[in-house]
């Protein structure tokens, strides 16, 4: 009835229900461990010390593991110490499938972790051309049960999302049985800003999608589009995605988008 490495979803367990089966073999649940790594992070509840900020990526990365039903390892902040981080990665990998961390990868600060990332694993790709979330690193953790996948995330609130959702996701359900997860659709929209672009990149500006009263589908741009603005994320309803070949939209023009609920 259902093939190997279909998603279970409510209409599933009815389905297996009205064949009167009350058992069925499924693949385990994936165990993600994750942590934020910066001298600068602080723990909320914690006063803020003089150049400190509180932790806000753990929260955004718990919120998106639970929908995706994976068992979680909430490791804290690793504050940028090599011995700390060479502890907590072989800890995680001996402990769970996948490791996500944050920050620690953009350039200027990566060097202990393409230092451990070397003395314990590999790394598989560092970089990619996209905004946000250039600095996302992909490699494996090895231990003596086995290896773990690793995926650094760029330490930016808005590019650890953005990542997130464009690439650990999707890898995340595969590792947890599912056949050829497909990306969410990009439907087509007309912007109604100027949107300043380069070309030779992937951008995933923020936006909130609206149906007019005569029936169009528009797009309008959320106000401040750094990385660092998470606000963005919370007011916007869709990514719009221009791609490497786009350069600056013009308002009116037609553009594609993502929406964010279903995979957010």
């Amino acid at each position: 009835v259902l093939d190997k490495g279909h998603l279970m979803r409510p209409s599933d367990l009815g389905l297996i229900a009205s064949l009167g089966l009350g058992q069925l073999s499924v693949f385990r649940k994936l165990k993600v461990a994750f942590f934020s790594t910066g001298d600068e992070l602080s723990q909320i509840g914690e006063p803020l010390a003089s150049g400190q900020i509180y932790d806000s990526n753990r929260y955004t990365l718990y919120g998106m593991l639970t929908r995706l039903g994976v068992e979680l390892l909430d490791m804290g902040v690793i504050h940028d110490d090599p011995a700390l981080l060479e502890s907590a990665l072989l800890k995680a990998a001996n402990e769970a499938d996948v490791i996500l961390t944050t920050g620690g990868v953009s350039v200027g600060e990566a060097d202990y972790m393409k230092e451990l990332l070397a003395k314990h694993g590999e790394v598989l790709f560092w970089k990619i051309a996209m905004k946000p979330g250039r600095p996302l690193a992909f490699g494996k953790i090895n231990v003596e049960r086995g290896s773990a996948h690793y995926f650094g995330l760029p330490g930016n609130p808005v590019a650890t999302m953005v990542t997130f959702y464009q690439f650990v996701r999707e890898a995340l359900l595969l590792l947890m049985g599912q056949d050829q997860p497909k990306p969410s659709p990009l439907l087509n929209a007309i912007c109604t800003g100027d949107i300043k672009k380069l070309t030779g990149r992937t951008e995933f500006q923020r936006g909130i999608l609206y149906l007019t009263d005569d029936g169009h589908w528009q797009v309008k741009p959320v106000g401040n589009q750094s990385s660092g603005v998470l606000r963005s994320m919370s007011e916007a309803n869709c990514f719009i995605v221009l791609d490497d070949t786009a350069g600056n939209v013009a308002k009116g023009s037609m553009v594609k988008v993502q929406i964010l609920e279903g995979i957010v």
